[in-house]
Parts: structure tokens; C-alpha cells; sequence
């Protein structure tokens, strides 16, 4: 069984920062809570990361990305080689924007 390395963007760390400030206003437990899920997610991604959807998004983005959902959160991947790459970290009602995919390069 391949095992991948999973790295995370400046950007998707932006973004669960981001989240877990908003959670931490109301219930401090609760954002701690959603961190500890969510990295427990991402790390699961070392084992069988193609179980995942592609995101619907991903032809207008010509690259294949695949998502990640938790809740009302999607977490956003790329496969490259043996590694999975964490893109983004965003709230399922959001679309993505090709600007949002810029930023991943």
C-alpha cells in the first residue's frame, strides 16, 4: 500500500486559521474541537487519497482536485506523484473562483 506525504499550503493554513478564530469567538472547545478533526482528516489522506470526489469545479480549472468534506467545510487536494497537496480550506456554500486557484501555484 503507497503511503503519501501530505503537505499543506501557506493558503489552506490560512484558512483553517481563519475558521478556527471565527468558532473560537462563540466556543473556544468547539474550534478546538474542529482543528482537531479537520488535521485529523487531512492526515488520513496518507492512506487512499483518490476515495475522495473530484471537486465539480475541476474542469473549469483543468486540473484534477479532489475534495475533502467535514461538516459544512471542504477540504481541497491535489494528487501530485506521492504527494497530496492541501490547497484550500473553505465553507461548503462557497464557490470556488478561478482567482482562488491562482493562489496555489
Amino acid at each position: 500500500m503507497q503511503k503519501y506525504q501530505v503537505e499543506i499550503t501557506s493558503v489552506a493554513e490560512a484558512d483553517v486559521t481563519s475558521v478556527f478564530e471565527y468558532i473560537s469567538q462563540d466556543s473556544p472547545g468547539a474550534a478546538i474541537k474542529w482543528v482537531e478533526e479537520i488535521e485529523r482528516q487531512i492526515y488520513s489522506l496518507e492512506n487512499f487519497p483518490r476515495r475522495c470526489p473530484i471537486i465539480p469545479e475541476a474542469e473549469e480549472v483543468g486540473q484534477e482536485s479532489r475534495h475533502l468534506i467535514y461538516g459544512k467545510d471542504r477540504t481541497i487536494f491535489r494528487i501530485q506523484g506521492s504527494k497530496v497537496i492541501i490547497m484550500r480550506v473553505i465553507h461548503d456554500a462557497r464557490l470556488l473562483d478561478l482567482k482562488m486557484f491562482e493562489k496555489w501555484e
